[in-house]
């Protein structure tokens, strides 16, 4: 590649000076030889450094071109961006879902991240870009999987099928006007659905604001035809923060389960119920048999606080709620709810729109109800 850019590279431990860096020297682009993508092209846009301490801070603004050279449509896409690999801060992870890719043709894909690095280190660029893995259009996936991208896409594709099957059915029944009522009800729901500034931290945070610790018991929604149900489940709770979440699940169905999900709500004084994040099992050490109870852990304590446009002040959480939203099986197949389950738990105005409903409502917005409509009959 040609093109470079004028940054500030290190010199020394702790100096930065001004000085023309080819652009192999500031990102590079791995693509393994067998790869279904090939790259297009790289922009950087205004990506920059900066100076802090004993690191440097690179603002990524990185457009890529790349192109689908496999004979199957593409449906998502990680990337593993990382500047150093060990402290935190130095990587991080650009996930696209709801693509249709088709062979031989190209698709963007933006980088808009901060990450830092050390100083001190020398040699090699600055920012190594690494394809996770790739989903196509049968759920087969292609990469080495290290952030467990398969499984988040896998149920990204069927939250997009779940949707897009949702608002077809509203069409084909009520036609356009049915459609845009339909669209309207859903941007109404993400305009009113009630958010939290949540802080994630490991083990045990204390605040000033936390006040006397006690150990609060879940309550659980059900879906009729999930294949893992919670059981019981506990969490520490001292003021605004909840701490440490244990909750045993049992396997219903007549498969190995390797990972669940369970989704975590709170409820404050007044009554009002916010998502707060969820309680993840899976890894080599996760092992659910047919039949078998197993209990979920997380060694992490959120803390959690209304927006600054609502006033920023600690949420006293009065009680929690959990769900079961999303099952692997040992065999790489996903169940997720759909979408009559989780209206009638009441949970489509607290559940953040999948990707693909967030699309659908951009393009109505932009292009109105009838290229909504014509997007919707592509599939």
């Amino acid at each position: 590649m040609s093109n470079k850019l004028a940054i500030l590279f290190v010199a020394g431990v702790t100096a930065l000076c001004a000085q023309e860096t080819p652009l192999d020297n500031w990102v590079k682009i791995n693509l393994p030889v067998d790869s279904p993508l090939t790259l297009i092209s790289t922009d950087l846009g205004e990506s920059h450094l900066s100076p802090r301490g004993s690191a440097v801070v690179l603002d990524l603004d990185v457009a890529l071109t790349l192109h689908n050279s496999s004979p199957n449509r593409v449906r998502g896409v990680t990337l593993l961006v990382a500047a150093q690999e060990v402290t935190p801060g130095g990587k991080a992870s650009v996930s696209v879902p709801s693509l249709d890719v088709a062979p031989n043709r190209n698709f963007p894909v933006r980088i808009n991240l901060r990450l830092l690095r050390p100083a001190q280190m020398r040699g090699g660029p600055l920012v190594e870009v690494n394809l996770d893995g790739v989903l196509f259009q049968d759920y087969s996936f292609y990469g080495p999987n290290r952030l467990e991208s398969r499984r988040t896409m896998i149920a990204w594709e069927m939250q997009a099928q779940r949707d897009r099957k949702y608002f077809k059915s509203i069409l084909a029944a009520r036609g356009m006007d049915g459609l845009k009522q339909a669209m309207l009800e859903s941007l109404n729901r993400q305009a009113e659905r009630p958010r939290l500034d949540v802080q994630v931290s490991r083990g045990r945070a204390v605040t000033s604001a936390a006040g006397a610790e006690r150990a609060v018991r879940f309550a659980f929604l059900r879906f009729p035809d999930e294949p893992v149900e919670p059981v019981e489940g506990w969490a520490e709770i001292a003021g605004n923060e909840a701490r440490n979440p244990r909750i045993d699940v049992h396997n219903t169905s007549a498969r190995q389960v390797r990972s669940v999900e369970i989704d975590w709500m709170v409820t404050d004084r007044q009554g009002k119920q916010y998502m707060a994040g969820s309680v993840p099992a899976s890894g080599p050490e996760f092992n659910l048999k047919a039949g078998a109870t197993s209990r979920v852990l997380q060694d992490t304590a959120l803390r959690l606080s209304r927006l600054a446009n609502d006033g920023g002040a600690p949420l006293s959480i009065a009680g929690m709620t959990g769900f079961v939203g999303q099952v692997e099986f040992a065999d790489g197949k996903v169940w997720i709810p759909n979408r009559e389950s989780l209206a009638n738990a009441q949970l489509l105005g607290i559940l953040e729109p999948s990707p693909e409903e967030q699309r659908l409502m951009d393009l109505y917005r932009k292009k109105g109800p009838k290229a909504l409509a014509d997007e919707l009959n592509k599939f």
